[in-house]
């Protein structure tokens, strides 16, 4: 051995020992990519930085939060990084007054969910985390109102964040420890109720120019306006106020006006009656609502924006208001006069073009609760919706053009998806928006699934020798009519045909037939939907039979290859059941090496995926998930192994693997502890994991799927932040 290799190895060793951090980070297996529709969910707040001109943050439900970058115009997801699921849900965020890189923010989901006040100093590209012994909701009942959090543009270092349970809470050094605000004197409602909550305090505000703060006590028995002058030392209520409302937001405009928006009820829904009234300089503190008859339409008010420059000029969007629709509007004497900005809006969504819902031209929107003025141009004018951003830069003009403002944001639940073996490459089904078929990646889909049109998809299948033949099942929401429950596709989802079956009629419900999963045969010429009295259709639907031998309300899954196969699993029993004769017929099947327990793979809900999978690629080629175990059968189902025992595996999706006989199967499963997105790339032999720190997305996955005409590509559809496919970085 020469002296060169003695020391070559040595070295070698060296670096082998060196720590990981030391070493940086290790590069990213998978490049992870958004699938583009652009914004799709409620975004309840919208904040400009009041110190840097084209800054921007958005807060969202159940997606996380989102930084407007200018000059690249796009908005920047903050928080995917985060394992914890209940940081996606934000409460409030507050950019700092006074340090334009600092911002903050309060998450937590539900009240029972982890909660924290988040700081950074480099614009959320890294946060702190501060854990808080109060409950946020930032996905419950009033997560419109606000904003709840808010930095001392005086004294930078203190903030103030107005709690839904405890009380007003205080912090003198950043955000980094709180205490409970003694001063303040209401201590809200406790812990609420199992499925219920608290308003508690709506808003905390400061005014800028002087030691006065305002908040805003939205929980019915202390509904009130709440005042101090001497930066929170003592507290006074505001005499005034309409009767039977709850105030909601606030803004002050630059000559120190306070506008306040009021509501009979907290929202997003059953808002029938609203009010806005102006605090002046003065203390006067007078009713100052755009329509105040008798005859104005039921709904309330929620959205209010001011120009901190400008005396009079403020901004306020109704709530809830669904006949004739939402509108916006605007005022340049201090809420004197108002004008409706409704008729003068025009929307151009040619960016995404599924807010058009079908119809010609967008509506203006709905669940209308953030409203936000750009201070360093009174021209820029945002508001967010049940399912969209839109900004305009026409705000002081008589006619206004709104865009949608969602580069970036994709704030969406993914119910399930699909890769089929023809047309485009990826066909999902969304929760509220239906669902599309995505030809294009990075371009919003002209639009959503109509014919029928379904607010969810449920299930969807395709066929695995004719991938344009696609099925899919869906429901719509509470008090919205039911075209059908299901539908299907020669076409690969360019045009869509309702399906009913006879249930459609016979007192099983039209809802309840939307619920039940359906499946095609791998020829494309065959249906079948598992209701409570499974069916198969040969024709499209002109006529039905009744399947035989098999139990009702279990989902069948098709062989892809062999039209003639087909299965599925009854939980109660316990037991799998084959067809070969192209699902006339099934039959219970013994089968070895499978878990012991099939009620494990018991779908825990109508939007559940699938336990049971076939491949693609060959025929008898079954993947199994029983709990979290993952089991293959390569004969049809006699015969099972056991795959990746060391992953406590929760969704799985098979993709283009090695050969026919190896399949890629990728998995959301946890691993010591900690959950990831993982691969094998040989049919469940040989795993690896593919997500990184950067990627964790909160852990909030619904469903993950591979291409079956592309080798590494993975796509996984989460809760809240919409579709991402990935590809092998090398």
């Amino acid at each position: 051995m020469t002296l060169r290799s003695i020391v070559l190895g040595v070295v070698l060793a060296l670096a082998s020992l060196t720590p990981a951090a030391a070493r940086g980070p290790a590069p990213a297996p998978y490049r992870w990519t958004n699938v583009t529709v652009g914004g799709g969910g409620f975004a309840p707040g919208i904040v400009f930085s009041p110190v840097v001109r084209g800054l921007a943050y958005l807060r969202t439900d159940m997606g996380g939060g989102y930084r407007w970058e200018d000059r690249a115009g796009v908005w920047v997801p903050l928080m995917d990084g985060f394992a914890q699921g209940s940081f996606f849900g934000v409460e409030s965020i507050a950019p700092d007054p006074v340090d334009a890189d600092r911002v903050y923010a309060a998450v937590g989901m539900y009240a029972r969910d982890p909660a924290a006040i988040l700081r950074s100093d480099d614009r959320g590209a890294h946060w702190t985390i501060v854990p808080v012994p109060f409950r946020m909701g930032g996905n419950e009942p009033g997560r419109g109102l606000g904003e709840r959090l808010a930095v001392d543009p005086r004294h930078p270092r203190s903030l103030l964040f107005g709690s839904r349970h405890d009380g007003l809470w205080r912090s003198d050094d950043a955000g980094a420890h709180w205490r409970r605000d003694t001063a303040f004197p209401y201590a809200g409602g406790g812990s609420p109720a199992p499925r219920t909550t608290h308003p508690g305090i709506a808003f905390v505000l400061f005014d800028p120019t002087s030691p006065r703060i305002f908040a805003g006590i939205a929980d019915a028995g202390g509904a009130g306006l709440l005042q101090s002058n001497d930066d929170g030392a003592h507290w006074v209520r505001v005499a005034g106020g309409p009767e039977g409302l709850v105030p909601v937001k606030a803004a002050l405009d630059g000559a120190g006006r306070l506008y306040v928006t009021w509501a009979d009820g907290i929202g997003p829904s059953g808002v029938t009656r609203g009010a806005i009234w102006a605090l002046e300089r003065s203390g006067t503190f007078h009713d100052i609502t755009p329509e105040r008859s008798a005859a104005a339409p039921p709904g309330g008010y929620i959205g209010i924006a001011a120009d901190p420059a400008r005396d009079g000029v403020a901004y306020a969007s109704t709530f809830n208001r669904w006949k004739p629709g939402d509108t916006l509007w605007r005022t340049a004497d201090g809420g004197r006069h108002w004008t409706d900005l409704g008729p003068l809006s025009r929307r151009d969504t040619s960016a995404t073009p599924f807010l058009n819902w079908g119809r010609p031209e967008a509506a203006l929107g709905h669940w209308i609760a953030g409203l936000a003025l750009d201070p360093f141009d009174a021209g820029r004018l945002a508001y967010t919706t049940g399912d969209t951003v839109y900004v305009t830069n026409d705000a002081p003009k008589p006619a206004l053009l709104w865009m949608p403002w969602t580069k970036g944001v994709e704030q969406t639940a993914i119910i399930t998806l699909t890769s089929p073996t023809a047309g485009a490459s990826l066909v999902s089904g969304f929760g509220d928006l239906g669902g599309f078929v995505h030809r294009d990646l990075g371009r919003s889909p002209p639009g959503m699934f109509l014919s029928p049109r379904n607010t969810n998809t449920n299930t969807l299948d395709y066929a695995g020798r004719d991938g344009l033949v696609l099925v899919r099942s869906g429901n719509v929401h509470d008090g919205q009519a039911v075209e059908a429950g299901l539908g299907w596709s020669d076409d690969g989802g360019a045009s869509w045909h309702p399906l009913r079956t006879p249930l459609w009629n016979d007192g099983y419900g039209r809802e309840a037939e939307g619920k039940a999963p359906i499946a095609v045969s791998a020829d494309g010429q065959r249906f079948f939907v598992a209701a409570e009295r499974p069916l198969l259709t040969r024709d499209r639907g002109k006529s039905w039979v009744e399947i035989a031998g098999l139990p009702g309300n279990i989902r069948i899954v098709a062989d892809k290859v062999d039209a003639r196969l087909a299965w599925a699993i009854d939980p109660d029993s316990r037991r799998i059941f084959a067809s070969v004769d192209g699902g006339e017929h099934f039959a219970p099947m013994a089968t070895r090496g499978l878990c012991p327990d099939l009620s494990l793979a018991r779908p825990r809900n109508r939007e559940s995926q699938s336990a049971l999978v076939a491949s693609p690629f060959a025929p008898g080629d079954l993947f199994i998930l029983c709990g979290t175990e993952l089991y293959r059968s390569r004969d049809g189902g006699p015969t099972f192994q056991r795959l990746a025992p060391e992953l406590d595996i929760a969704l799985f999706g098979l993709g283009l693997g090695s050969s026919p006989a190896s399949p890629a199967v990728y998995a959301v499963a946890t691993h010591a502890g900690k959950t990831g997105i993982w691969r094998s790339a040989d049919g469940g032999a040989r795993w690896s994991r593919i997500d990184d720190d950067g990627h964790r997305w909160g852990g909030r996955f619904r469903v993950i799927s591979g291409d079956p005409r592309r080798r590494g590509r993975v796509y996984l559809g989460t809760d809240g932040r919409g579709i991402f496919y990935g590809d092998p970085a090398r």
